[in-house]
């Protein structure tokens, strides 16, 4: 398949939302389509580094994956299910965190997957039958091009879902301009004490590297009280390639999550 323009990922991403309306209220449709998104993506692409390595040595281990998928979570297994497809997708995306602890550990969220009155099984088979109308690798959609229409699906519910968005989305605008004030630069810890999607962390990273920074040497950092929300800053960060970064849920000024030495952690 040859690569995935942004206007077609990005209606791609729109219509899955579309396939929700009338089962849920459209601030709730994040919780289910950007674990979708990110699930499919890490198959995907696992199935990509598999195939480059045995091609290249004849095997495949462990190794020449960033991500480790079982086998019974790939996202082809859970597809040929006859029933109870939620729970196929609960229990697929608890086996992934389960098995990439450091960088994947609560990732997915806590979405009602198995309520079959909000999410019957032939909702979440036409989801996945949509989703995988497209290969999401490496080769189809580098990391940035498919962080920007992660970040386009995020402006979009923002837009859709009215006066809830200032809860994790701000204007993309305001962001740059935050950036541009900060000068992020290479080897500095970033934090956003209210991080939401993890728009500002992701700009910092895109401000050094449009400087010729090493965005290697960063640490991002944030805290977020919506759990779901703090979810999404997690596969927005790893879906934009970053793999030093601490996301945590929780009030940040009743119950601070990053603490050093006994103390509050300090950043540049």
């Amino acid at each position: 398949m040859s690569r995935i323009p942004l206007s077609t990922l990005e209606s791609y991403l729109w219509e899955a939302a579309n396939v929700l309306r009338g089962h849920m209220g459209a601030a709730e449709f994040k919780q289910y389509i950007f674990p979708l998104m990110f699930w499919k993506r890490i198959s995907d692409v696992w199935d990509e580094e598999r195939e480059q390595a045995i091609a290249e040595v004849g095997a495949d281990f462990s190794e020449n994956h960033r991500i480790q998928v079982p086998e019974e979570a790939h996202w082809d297994v859970v597809r040929n299910l006859p029933s109870d497809v939620g729970s196929g997708i609960l229990n697929a995306m608890r086996l992934i965190e389960t098995a990439n602890p450091a960088l994947l550990s609560g990732v997915f969220g806590d979405a009602h997957w198995t309520n079959k009155e909000k999410m019957p099984d032939a909702t979440l088979k036409e989801l996945i039958e949509h989703f995988s109308s497209l290969k999401l690798t490496t080769a189809n959609l580098p990391e940035d091009e498919l962080g920007q229409g992660y970040e386009y699906l995020i402006g979009k519910f923002a837009d859709d879902s009215g006066h809830t968005a200032a809860e994790f989305y701000t204007n993309r605008t305001v962001v740059h301009l935050m950036v541009e004030m900060l000068k992020p630069k290479s080897g500095e810890d970033i934090y956003d004490p209210t991080c939401g999607t993890g728009g500002m962390l992701i700009s910092c990273l895109a401000e050094v590297k449009r400087n010729g920074g090493d965005t290697r040497t960063i640490g991002l950092y944030g805290q977020e009280l919506i759990n779901v929300t703090a979810a999404i800053a997690r596969m927005n960060l790893v879906l934009h390639g970053v793999s030093d970064f601490d996301i945590r849920g929780g009030n940040t000024l009743h119950n601070p999550a990053l603490i050093e030495n006994d103390q509050l952690k300090t950043f540049d």
